[in-house]
């Protein structure tokens, strides 16, 4: 597809790994592993999704693939309030990761639209 970008080079992309790494150094010293475990999963398949589909033939295909992560931006988000709730992050880290997880969602859902369109 002419003009596609590495998808190193895509912001969103470079958005996720940035959650990626922040969400592991949040989790650190959390030992309940049954929490930690999928919501790392998660957010790693965000910058995954983005990646496959920035390998995909067609723009059709990458915008379905960045159906996917938005899914999972809920997710992350979603776990980021229990991990308030339960004392696993400050409310200042969980509102900070939730908005960033918007930010990643609608960059998702702007970007597949854009897709949509060509």
């Amino acid at each position: 597809m002419p003009g596609r970008q590495n998808f190193e080079q895509m912001e969103v992309r470079k958005d996720a790994k940035q959650l990626i790494l922040s969400l592991y150094t949040d989790l650190a010293d959390v030992r309940d592993y049954s929490f930690c475990e999928p919501i790392k999963r998660a957010a790693i398949s965000i910058a995954n999704n983005i990646a496959e589909g920035s390998e995909r033939a067609s723009s059709v295909e990458l915008a379905h693939c960045l159906d996917i992560p938005k899914g999972s931006c809920g997710g992350v988000r979603n776990v980021y309030r229990l991990a308030v709730d339960l004392g696993f992050v400050s409310q200042e880290i969980g509102d900070i990761r939730y908005s960033s997880c918007v930010s990643i969602s609608k960059k998702l859902a702007g970007f597949a639209k854009y897709l949509r369109g060509k």
